[in-house]
């Protein structure tokens, strides 16, 4: 996946910042796009641009509906040089609600990513202390009580073994990296 991106890291988070004031929406940001490089890195793919689609996947999230969402942030980080495979990814990481197929592994990796930093920190939200002792197996045991984190899509999450990823390896990995930025995470 070649293409010129004319946006560098500091620039993106300057554009996060111009977007999305809810605090806790940039630290799901900042957490996805951490997990996304862990796994560009394991699948051997470009750790910057899965790492800026991680970053800025929410970008349009203030300023859309749930059926608008990602489609409007997808077309603004065209315009910035993100290749149609990184925008496509954007735009699939909410296709349950905008219609867009996840396709490729960026897309795949997003979508599942994206609901797992979710659950990650929830998990760390209801520890005292928080990502530094958490571990792949409490979470794992978060992810079976469907009541806990509602919200975070465990069929998505799942999905990690179409990134040739098992359930608890996938999770470890994200554990891992997150608590890595667990200060930048306020975690």
């Amino acid at each position: 996946m070649k293409g010129v991106i004319s946006l560098n890291r500091d620039q993106a988070i300057a554009l996060l910042n111009e977007h999305i004031h809810n605090q806790n929406l940039i630290k799901h940001m900042l957490a996805t796009e951490a997990v996304m490089k862990a796994v560009a890195r394991e699948k051997r793919e470009d750790e910057e641009q899965w790492g800026l689609v991680g970053l800025l996947h929410d970008l349009d999230a203030e300023e859309t509906t749930p059926q608008e969402h990602a489609l409007r942030g997808a077309e603004i980080l065209e315009g910035l040089g993100f290749t149609p495979e990184m925008a496509h990814a954007v735009r699939a990481h909410n296709g349950e609600n905008n219609g867009e197929e996840a396709k490729t592994i960026m897309d795949k990796a997003l979508r599942a990513v994206d609901q797992l930093t979710g659950l990650i920190t929830a998990s760390a939200l209801v520890r005292p202390d928080k990502l530094a002792t958490l571990t792949a197996d409490s979470v794992l045991k978060r992810f079976k009580e469907k009541r806990f984190a509602a919200g975070a899509n465990r069929e998505q999450i799942a999905s990690c073994t179409e990134l040739g990823f098992n359930l608890e390896t996938f999770v470890a990995l994200g554990v891992d990296t997150m608590r890595a930025i667990r200060e930048e995470l306020g975690l």
